[in-house]
């Protein structure tokens, strides 16, 4: 990615201190259990070690490193039983879900040789669960739960770690960048509209505003023609180019792109919102004519660029883009009543990433429609398959919503005038697909992924604190 975030996860074990000097040998076994444990968080995260907790003063120290770290999610390993006390001081001041893992350590009992260290060491299924998510509930603190075992491995229970961590990258990601608003949205299109002071102080998101003078002159000082010449090649490489491309027909265009990548690691972007209803002529009218592929290499670089000034489809975009690693803009184009199938996609920038059926294609067309001016179009390949549609809403108080559908991408025919499309087959059919969904008060844009992504959506939702309405599956 052109701008790099790693989530930050607060880590800490907890065992009942009373247990420790009736059972010396437990404190070797929780030592190792929770090493051992550590080693389950993917390296793609920061762990804040919070430590092994038996005490509440211990509770209160991991509470000050998470804090201090400002920590995406906190991950607790339950020993053995432990009073709630021993937990609620290191999670008391945070805003983030609190995942609580129960893994035991052997698979079975051996019932006749079991004696009360061994049970409490590497046995008890931790009846601790229940009396924590109480008291997280009277807290107001958000939890999940997550049960397993040691002994012979547990995919289940692995996938789930990894899955949550997943899901706290787009926090930091949120957090640690910023988003790019050039120009403003669409005129009229009054369900893209956003308030950027809510944005940031529900979603941690910050806006910054660009006007486009600023960006028609952003190329003016890129001067090293190595590095053009090599992004020319990544275009070419990226796409096949209606009536064929070279080097010196994509160099201006690579030119741009240099100073967009610039530009983005400058401005920490890892969003950018735009729309140009002017009449540009010049090399105003040069950029205009190019933006579309040009922001869909920052896409496939991991930048989420949306068309007609959406903010809130960039947020899905990026969501996707972070846990499933494609995020194309969408929307809902036809249904063909026949097939029982909707037809979904976009004009504009895309993610050739989710091109998998075939290279993306690009070519130049007089006029974009409802749009000025003309110029490249870029149409991209979604296989056939498992496919996840996110929007992102917001209610008359401004709070956000999330709304989510996943589907199966079909073979056949698609529309071929340049913009992405897809079929794609809804378990309720596409009638009562595009009566539950437009229901459910999204924007008239959503955003997709290849493969199945609600169970990690629904994680990001509860890190973030917003609703989640399911479509279907």
């Amino acid at each position: 990615m052109l701008v790099q975030t790693k989530a930050r996860v607060g880590v800490f074990a907890i065992a009942l201190g009373a247990y420790l000097p009736q059972f010396p040998s437990l404190v070797p076994e929780f030592e190792g259990q929770y090493a051992e444990f550590k080693k389950r968080i993917p390296d793609t995260v920061e762990l804040i070690d919070g430590g092994l907790v038996t005490t509440k003063e211990l509770a209160m120290a991991a509470g000050d490193r998470f804090r201090a770290a400002d920590v995406d999610l906190v991950i607790l390993q339950l020993l053995t039983y432990a009073t709630s006390y021993n937990m609620l001081p290191a999670v008391r001041d945070l805003d983030v879900p609190v995942v609580l893992v129960n893994l035991q350590k052997k698979r079975a009992p051996d019932y006749e040789h079991t004696d009360t260290a061994t049970w409490l060491g590497t046995l008890y299924a931790c009846g601790a669960v229940g009396e924590m998510v109480a008291d997280l509930e009277r807290a107001g603190k958000r939890h999940a739960v997550i049960t397993g075992v040691v002994e012979g491995g547990d995919d289940h229970a692995q996938a789930e770690i990894e899955d949550w961590c997943r899901a706290a990258q787009v926090r930091r990601r949120f957090r640690d960048t910023n988003l790019a608003q050039i120009g403003r949205p669409y005129p009229g299109m009054m369900d893209l509209y956003i308030d950027e002071t809510n944005l940031y102080h529900r979603m941690g998101l910050y806006t910054k505003q660009f006007d486009w003078e600023k960006m028609w002159a952003i190329a003016d000082d890129i001067t090293d023609e190595a590095a053009i010449r090599a992004k020319a090649q990544d275009i070419l490489d990226t796409f096949d180019i209606e009536g064929g491309g070279t080097v010196e027909k994509v160099w201006d265009m690579a030119k741009y792109v240099v100073a967009f990548e610039q530009w983005v690691k400058d401005e920490q972007l890892a969003f950018v919102a735009s729309h140009y209803d002017g009449f540009a002529q010049g090399v105003a009218g040069k950029l205009d004519s190019m933006l579309i592929p040009a922001f869909s290499m920052l896409i496939k670089q991991g930048t989420a660029c949306a068309v007609e000034g959406d903010i809130k489809v960039a947020m899905a975009m990026c969501i996707l883009k972070t846990i499933a690693g494609t995020g194309q803009l969408s929307e809902m184009y036809s249904i063909d009543f026949d097939q029982d199938i909707c037809i979904i996609g976009h004009s504009g920038s895309g993610d050739a990433d989710i091109s998998q059926a075939r290279k993306p294609t690009m070519k130049i067309v007089p006029v974009f429609h409802g749009k000025t001016g003309g110029g490249y179009l870029t149409q991209f390949y979604p296989p056939t398959g498992p496919v996840t549609y996110l929007g992102i809403t917001q209610d008359r108080d401004g709070h956000f919503k999330f709304v989510v559908a996943e589907g199966v991408n079909e073979p056949g025919p698609i529309f071929t005038f340049g913009d992405t499309n897809m079929r794609t087959r809804f378990t309720c059919g596409a009638r009562a697909f595009c009566d539950k969904w437009s229901e459910a008060g999204p924007t008239h844009h959503m955003a997709a992924a290849v493969g199945r992504h609600i169970d990690t959506i629904l994680k990001v939702a509860k890190i973030f604190n917003v609703p989640v309405d399911v479509i279907t599956r």
